[in-house]
């Protein structure tokens, strides 16, 4: 009996693995269209942003606006959907709140760009991380999107937003560091655009939160 116990426990969570990969690798699809469109507009804004001559402190106040703002909706949609699945933990709500959005935000906005830049050997690049950079606004804005999360747990509508920030967030953060653009470049940045959206973001509202809400109920999350 023990043995029989053991190897259904076993096969039950083989079942739970099978099941936050099918969900892990749905979400994944649905995201590449949307994705994939933002990645190839922002490579059109980019050319706009060099023939009208954009200067590199206004790109700059851009990214201080737009990196906050996806922090504050990414950690708004990383605790909503958390909650839906474990209202009892409030702590480790908002711990995943706060590292599902900051940590993964400064993966997706900067280091991911940055490494583009550091590989193109871009003029002006530099990391620009926000929540060092600009700590009381980034790390503000982290725990107010947890908190309206608790009152409003709402999911979609933040989610589809944070990606669209952190689409421009992305692209402002290469644009700062470019001097002048070449196709070969600009298809280069397209490919870092797409990456830096649809890894962290898909990890950030997908994978970060079935590591601890449980394969058992792993469901589609946005």
């Amino acid at each position: 009996m023990a043995k029989q116990a053991k190897g259904v426990k076993i096969f039950s969570n083989y079942l739970k693995e099978f099941r936050v990969l099918k969900v892990v690798l749905k979400e994944s699809k649905r995201h590449i269209p949307f994705t994939l469109t933002g990645a190839g507009a922002g490579v059109v804004v980019i050319v706009l942003m060099g023939y009208f001559r954009i200067s590199k402190p206004v790109l700059t106040q851009l990214f201080n606006i737009l990196h906050p703002l996806h922090v504050f909706l990414s950690a708004m949609a990383t605790t909503a959907v958390y909650l839906i699945y474990r209202r009892d933990k409030v702590w480790q709500a908002v711990l995943i709140g706060y590292f599902g959005s900051v940590g993964i935000a400064t993966v997706s906005d900067s280091l991911i760009p940055y490494f583009g830049e550091w590989l193109l050997n871009m003029p002006y690049r530099a990391p620009h991380i926000g929540f060092i950079e600009e700590w009381l606004v980034v790390n503000g804005l982290a725990i107010a999107g947890i908190a309206v999360a608790f009152f409003w747990p709402k999911t979609k509508a933040p989610h589809l937003l944070h990606v669209f920030f952190s689409t421009w967030a992305s692209l402002l953060h290469i644009s700062m560091a470019m001097g002048v653009a070449d196709p070969l470049t600009l298809l280069t940045v397209f490919f870092f655009i797409f990456i830096a959206v649809w890894i962290p973001c898909c990890m950030s509202d997908i994978v970060f939160l079935l590591l601890f809400v449980g394969g058992d109920k792993a469901s589609a999350c946005c």
